[in-house]
């Protein structure tokens, strides 16, 4: 019996807490990265400054990932960038604002000129392989925020990130 292709979603942080927001879902050899934050330390870790997320799984699978793409440009979802990007060389996708606070928070690493980073617009759909994915607008307390529909073989996934209800949308 020839077992099923499955869509691995794997939470590398972000998961009941808030900060670290990192998931990677994986489908065959194929690894696609959603957002890369940080997280602020509680109050009884004391001497650390930022906490990120534990990204082992993805630099022992470092020739599967086939790319970052982002949500938003809150540090919960972009801080832990320039520490992975040191770790891995892989293409980072985000809107406009988002790869603006990227930029400059990887030239701040002195890690800018390395970096591959490439703006999308919502309503921009790309391929990485056997994923598809479509940046759609939400609404949140930063401008240029956006959810992912993530297509794959097996199924969709909606990735919503952060969203809020806009009660009186200007729009």
């Amino acid at each position: 019996m020839a077992l099923k292709k499955l869509l691995q979603v794997i939470p590398l942080g972000g998961v009941l807490e808030i900060g670290k927001n990192m998931t990677a879902f994986r489908y065959k050899d194929q690894i696609l990265v959603v957002d890369a934050g940080l997280m602020f330390p509680e109050e009884e870790m004391l001497g650390v400054d930022i906490v990120i997320p534990d990204i082992t799984y993805l630099e022992e699978n470092a020739d599967k990932v086939v790319g970052i793409v982002l949500t938003h440009g809150h540090e919960d979802h972009i801080g832990a960038l320039p520490y992975v990007l040191k770790r891995l060389d892989v293409p980072v996708y985000g809107t406009p604002l988002t790869l603006g606070f990227v930029a400059n928070k990887l030239s701040e690493h002195k890690i800018g000129e390395y970096a591959r980073l490439n703006t999308v617009e919502c309503g921009t759909v790309l391929k990485f392989g056997d994923f598809s994915v479509e940046w759609v607008r939400v609404s949140h307390s930063i401008p240029d925020a956006s959810g992912l529909i993530i297509k794959t073989p097996v199924g969709t996934v909606v990735h919503t990130a952060d969203f809020k209800f806009d009660q009186n949308p200007i729009d």
